[in-house]
């Protein structure tokens, strides 16, 4: 298996949808053409392909010079444990090295915990900062 990426913002829908699914990330996909838009918007989105078959994504929303926040990070359960997210996150934060604020919020598991500190990140519950969420 030879994972290539793109940094195409065009995805097809059904690949979007599935891959979003896949992951039980079913408040994105209720609403396909926002999903949609939103990735059209975004600063970077970055996806990993198997062949034609999309197999994860990581989606970034900010200004690219003061701040950026990683979005989304996914990756089909299938293609989990390969090292496919992590390369995803090395190439988003080898784009964007020089910009100070890397901040992204996600749900609370040892894995994903692991994940994030692995990276390079710091939780803000065990540090100086403090993170505030409003959430609709």
């Amino acid at each position: 298996m030879i994972i290539t990426y793109k940094t195409d913002k065009n995805i097809n829908r059904d690949q979007l949808e599935s891959l979003y699914n896949d992951v039980e990330w079913y408040a994105y996909t209720k609403e396909m053409e926002v999903l949609q838009r939103a990735l059209e918007q975004s600063l970077d989105v970055i996806s990993a392909w198997d062949g034609e078959k999309l197999v994860g994504l990581v989606r970034v929303v900010g200004d690219g010079l003061t701040i950026i926040y990683i979005q989304d990070i996914l990756v089909l359960n299938a293609y989990q444990n390969q090292g496919i997210a992590s390369r995803l996150m090395v190439q988003i934060l080898e784009k964007y090295k020089d910009v100070r604020q890397k901040v992204l919020l996600t749900e609370e598991a040892p894995d994903v915990r692991h994940f994030y500190k692995k990276n390079g990140f710091i939780s803000c519950d065990q540090g100086t900062l403090v993170a505030f969420a409003k959430l609709n």
